[in-house]
């Protein structure tokens, strides 16, 4: 990380803010965060999967839970520039309960790394992690910084849910985005993928 240079550094700022694939799976992954560090609590908070004939409420419910995403972009990278390029990527719609459907991002320009992560729900129900069964959500948009209105809503977004971000060094020049959602791909069930509008999307009450 120390030797990544300025120029790879403002590559990879301008990958991340280009157009994106957001890929996120039903339930709430566990890093090496571990236990209190924002993840829900499944066995007494997490709230049962809606009806899967409700493909709008499906999603805001998989955005809504989900702590971390898998984030895809065509590369400006010099060495891989025009090539799919993924990270995974911490990211919160709210706090629990309390979800506004926007995915916010704490992010650098020097961010490369990506943590080992585990899932539970879908072990828990018996299902392979590829199985439709599973519940995916892909959502694709432009990410961009929040303007200093939605900072604060952002940043409370992330820090009840990732509290370790509060330590992460200022010198990597941190800061807040979210993702602009253009087209939503609900994968639930077998027979192939339902597509949600952003409105339908946004117009669903979370409970």
């Amino acid at each position: 990380m120390a030797g990544l240079s300025r120029g790879s550094a403002r590559a990879l700022l301008a990958a991340l803010l280009a157009s994106t694939l957001l890929a996120l799976l039903v339930s709430p992954a566990r890093g090496r965060g571990g236990r209190d560090h924002g993840d829900w609590d499944e066995a007494s908070r997490l709230p049962p999967l809606p009806p899967r004939e409700d493909a709008a409420r499906v999603a805001r419910f998989v955005t809504h839970v989900s702590d971390w995403g898998a984030l895809a972009t065509i590369s400006t990278l010099e060495a891989v520039r025009g090539r799919p390029f993924a990270d995974v990527l911490s990211l919160s719609d709210g706090p629990p309960g309390a979800g506004s459907g926007v995915p916010y991002f704490y992010l650098s320009p020097l961010q490369l790394s990506v943590s080992n992560l585990q899932t539970n729900f879908c072990k828990k129900h018996g299902f392979d992690p590829q199985s439709p069964l599973c519940v995916h959500i892909m959502l694709s948009g432009t990410v961009t910084k929040v303007n200093e209105t939605e900072m604060d809503i952002a940043k409370h977004s992330l820090f009840i849910r990732h509290p370790e971000m509060k330590t992460w060094p200022s010198s990597h020049n941190w800061f807040f985005a979210k993702l602009n959602i253009t087209n939503i791909w609900v994968l639930d069930y077998f027979g192939g993928p339902k597509i949600v509008t952003p409105e339908e999307y946004y117009n669903v009450t979370v409970q």
